[in-house]
This record gives C-alpha cells, sequence and structure tokens, in this order.
C-alpha cells in the first residue's frame, strides 16, 4: 500500500509501506495492505512504519527514528487518516 506523510510543512514521507500502526484517539490500531476504508482522528504518539526501503528527504529525515532496517516511527501530536483504495494519507501536526 503507498503512505504518504504530510506536515503543515512539507510532504514527510511518501512510499510503499507493508504496514503502518498508528495512535488514534480511542486506541492504537495497524492498517496492512486491503484494509477496509477508514478515516480517523490521531493523537500524540508514535506512528510506527513498515517498509522493504526508505527514502527520505534530507529535511524530513531528521524527523523519523530508525527501529532497524525495515521500521521506522515519527512522533506526533496529533493528525487524521484516510485509507481508501490502499492509499494511506496521513496529516500530522
Amino acid at each position: 500500500m503507498i503512505l504518504e506523510i504530510v506536515s503543515p510543512e512539507a510532504k514527510l514521507f511518501s512510499g510503499e509501506v507493508t504496514s503502518v500502526s498508528l495512535p488514534g484517539v480511542d486506541g492504537s490500531f495497524q492498517l496492512l495492505n486491503n484494509h477496509a476504508p477508514i478515516v480517523s482522528t490521531l493523537k500524540n504518539g508514535l506512528v510506527k512504519i513498515a517498509a522493504l526501503s526508505f527514502k527520505f528527504s534530507k529535511e524530513s529525515a531528521a524527523k523519523f527514528t530508525k527501529v532497524n532496517e525495515q521500521n521506522y516511527t515519527l512522533a506526533i501530536a496529533s493528525g487524521t487518516i484516510e485509507l481508501k483504495d490502499n492509499k494511506v494519507i496521513v496529516l500530522v501536526d
């Protein structure tokens, strides 16, 4: 599935991922390929991204924390998420 993470300043990430875990206001949840469409609000926490490879711009790379070669995290204050047709768009603060 395709993941895009966008902040008010810039697009932080765009690429193919195997899963993404998000801090929902009603609890954390994970999205996998072919997940049903969803729209949700996010709270303060970590966005956990799993992918076979990552490419970050120099400006956004510093915002992500490397867990291992296939996993990164991003700390957020709040946001919203929409998943439709295997494309996840995350708007973060």
